[in-house]
């Protein structure tokens, strides 16, 4: 016990299972994935707890295997949206009223189901749905999901008990932090389980009430979240289940008056149309909404010639092609030394060659398919434009396949000019450009790579020598929100490196930690005055 109240004890961080041949995990997910692939389901909205079905239909299929249909779902319009915002507002009276343990124990809840009966299930959603491979789902469904989940109501527990520390003889001044008025608005990108469930509970953990409207080529792993939080105990109209169109339930939503905060994982694009939206609303809210975003991302590797090639290798290889690239931290664009370069180039291209692609349900298949159609033909226009162009050429890969399931082979271009077009725009795909700097050039490069790209999501920088790394943590500052030294800019783990970026990558608002979930509140400090006084005159009034 904390003051008479229920103590959250420092989480650590959920171990990661390593589905090695004959571990028990290994045949628990195995016989998981053949049983979800046996069945296809109907996925309905849901609102106020109430299964909801429009009959406008649209189908997830897995991405690796695009002719297999895993599920049916329900899509929202502007009639649900309506629905869904009465039926938060009829939560709210209880949800924001409630004492903050109750409702920390909800995701507390949630965490211990999704580590132990729901942990086979959700990863093989993940994989079937999101074509990951085991271990990438267990890192992300599993582990990380599970982490936001304890990490959360810890953080939330330190804002609560935040108080003013000075009060003067006869006056009580304390704070409280009041969930905002209105809905919350969480859109959730395909990529991460652990962001679909992130984005919706951290508002709903302080105290607020959601529409949550998953990413339509993720509806199928969206859903058994969705499911888990009612086994742990959500109360219904907390989160609103709401699956469909962005053009059907974005406009609805975003100008509705109720509309208090929008936590938002996606495109810069979408996310810059959905500010403008709210700014030319401005008028018509009853509170100004808070805009929380993390959104693109051109991560860099930076090599020195001090660096050590083995990891600068393993950095490239890991960072740019798990799960396909299509990660928001992926390893995009890569600088090294025109004197290391060979041997580089021979051993990336070396480890490449062992890469095998293939059905998420091979589990010696390091790479399986990137999302969907859209997403196919975007990557493979980088790859086609590179193959045309003066400025770059395929050194690797380049290849594509989509008669099955949406397959591109791990890629490298080379590009001659440092703001080549696969060197500035996002891909989000198995696609990594390299620029070999001269070796002279190496601050000259650092501000290069400063400026190239619109972005400052993740980068890293490689070099044994010490002056080296300091230079580059100087120049590269505001390059990325999350920087790492000899090591591959993706894999930021909840409680250890909080995760966001800022210039076109997002308002940096920090998931996995204090500074996000304080977006969800709004202070009130109170004053008690014990003995008021009783008449207007201060001393210096009096006469002499």
């Amino acid at each position: 016990m904390l003051n008479g109240r229920p103590n959250i004890p420092m989480p650590v961080n959920e171990p990661v299972f390593s589905y090695a041949p004959g571990a028990t995990e290994r045949a628990e997910l195995k016989a998981e994935l053949k049983r979800q692939l046996r069945r296809k389901i109907e996925i309905p909205l849901i609102i106020g707890g109430k299964r909801v079905r429009t009959g406008q239909l649209n189908k997830s299929v897995c991405p690796h295997d695009h002719g297999h249909v895993l599920a049916e779902y329900h899509m929202a319009g502007p009639d649900e949206v309506e629905m869904a915002v009465q039926a938060a507002a009829k939560a709210w009276k209880e949800w924001a009223r409630m004492p903050w343990e109750q409702r920390m124990s909800v995701f507390l809840r949630a965490a211990e189901l999704l580590a132990g009966p729901w942990r086979a299930r959700l990863n093989a959603a993940t994989m079937l749905g999101q074509s990951k491979n085991a271990f990438q789902a267990e890192i992300d469904a599993a582990c990380e999901l599970i982490d936001f989940w304890r990490f959360n109501p810890w953080y939330a527990q330190q804002i609560y008990e935040e108080q003013p520390p000075y009060s003067v003889d006869g006056v009580w001044n304390y704070s409280e932090a009041r969930p905002l008025e209105g809905f919350v608005l969480a859109v959730t990108p395909f990529n991460f389980a652990s962001i679909m469930g992130n984005l919706p509970t951290a508002p709903a953990m302080m105290g607020n009430v959601v529409l949550w409207k998953p990413a339509r080529s993720a509806v199928f792993p969206a859903y058994d979240i969705m499911l888990l939080l009612e086994e742990a105990g959500l109360p219904p109209g907390v989160i609103n289940f709401l699956p469909g169109s962005g053009a059907k339930i974005g406009p609805s939503a975003l100008s509705h008056p109720d509309l208090a905060g929008v936590h938002f994982t996606g495109s810069t694009s979408t996310f810059q149309s959905m500010w403008k939206t709210i700014g030319a609303n401005i008028e018509g809210y009853h509170t100004y909404p808070r805009i929380v975003g993390e959104t693109g991302g051109k991560n860099f590797i930076f090599v020195h010639n001090s660096a050590n090639l083995e990891a600068v290798v393993t950095a490239i290889v890991r960072g740019g092609y798990e799960y396909q690239g299509q990660k928001c931290s992926a390893a995009s664009r890569v600088y090294i030394p025109a004197g290391k370069w060979e041997r580089i180039k021979k051993m990336l291209l070396d480890e490449i060659a062992t890469i095998k692609m293939g059905d998420v349900t091979d589990f010696s298949c390091f790479m399986n398919a990137v999302i969907d159609r859209s997403a196919f033909k975007t990557i493979t226009g980088y790859i086609e434009h590179a193959r045309k162009s003066r400025d770059a050429k395929i050194i690797c890969g380049g290849g594509y396949d989509d008669s099955k399931g949406f397959f591109i082979e791990p890629t490298i271009i080379e590009a001659k000019k440092p703001d080549y077009l696969s060197m500035v725009e996002e891909i989000f795909g198995p696609v990594v450009t390299v620029y070999v700097y001269p070796d002279r050039e190496y601050e000259k490069t650092l501000r290069l790579c400063d400026g190239t790209s619109p972005y400052a999501l993740t980068g890293a920088i490689f070099a044994e020598d010490r002056k080296a790394v300091n230079l580059a943590y100087d120049i590269l500052w505001h390059s990325s929100g999350n920087f790492y030294i000899n090591d591959k800019p993706t894999g930021a783990v909840v409680g250890q490196q909080p995760f966001g970026g800022s210039r076109a990558s997002g308002t940096n608002d920090k998931a996995g930690s204090m500074l996000n979930l304080l977006r969800w509140v709004s202070q009130r400090t109170v004053k008690e005055n014990f003995l008021p006084p009783k008449n207007y005159r201060y001393p210096f009034l009096a006469e002499e």
